[in-house]
């Protein structure tokens, strides 16, 4: 027991030690950083050396100059001190620059409510065929002695039927893939469709 307790007192004592010479990690690495020599020419900043009386430049392109403020500049330079006339600018309606968005507007949805008009025709005409060869199968199964008689005929009239649903199945695809590329042309035309 005595042992026991001598242990923990002694495990108590150790970590004591321990936790009085820890230092924050913080403090740490800023000793380490002063310590060390900077290798590379370049130079890294952190929170610690980020200037706060410096102007600090600003990334992007430089704002264009017109054509009118490089003529008053060259005029200054050379000597005249009154600055040429602004340019005439052409000048855009507002009411007409509206207008020909409105009507670009209208031949873009005439052109995708066209393209739906199609899908719609198309998927009509792929419905009705369906619904033929399923009401000519079931007359043909319906009745046994008919299905022995005309097995060839139903045989072939069978792959006509499917390769007609097939190609309509195609021609309803391209189309909603043309009104697709449409509505994508729409957009980046700016005209929002409203489906």
């Amino acid at each position: 027991m005595k042992r026991t307790i001598w242990m923990a007192i002694g495990i108590l004592l150790l970590s004591g030690v321990n936790l009085a010479s820890a230092q924050a990690l913080g403090d740490v690495a800023r000793t380490a950083r002063k310590g060390k020599a900077p290798q590379t020419t370049t130079h890294h900043y952190d929170n610690d050396n980020l200037p706060t009386t410096d102007h600090l430049s600003v990334v992007g392109p430089a704002p264009a100059t017109t054509a009118s403020d490089a003529n008053q500049s060259a005029e200054l330079n050379n000597g005249s001190q009154q600055p040429a006339p602004a340019a005439a600018a052409p000048a855009v309606d507002p009411k007409v620059a509206e207008a020909d968005r409105k009507k670009a507007a209208d031949e873009w949805k005439d052109k995708l409510d066209s393209q739906k008009k199609t899908i719609e025709a198309l998927n009509h005409e792929l419905d009705l065929t369906q619904r033929e060869y399923r009401l000519r199968a079931v007359a043909q199964y319906s009745d046994a002695g008919n299905r022995l008689r005309n097995s060839a005929q139903w045989d072939k009239e069978e792959v006509d039927f499917k390769k007609q649903l097939e190609e309509k199945q195609k021609a309803v695809d391209a189309a909603k893939v043309d009104l697709d590329n449409l509505q994508e042309q729409a957009r980046k035309a700016g005209v929002k469709d409203r489906e």
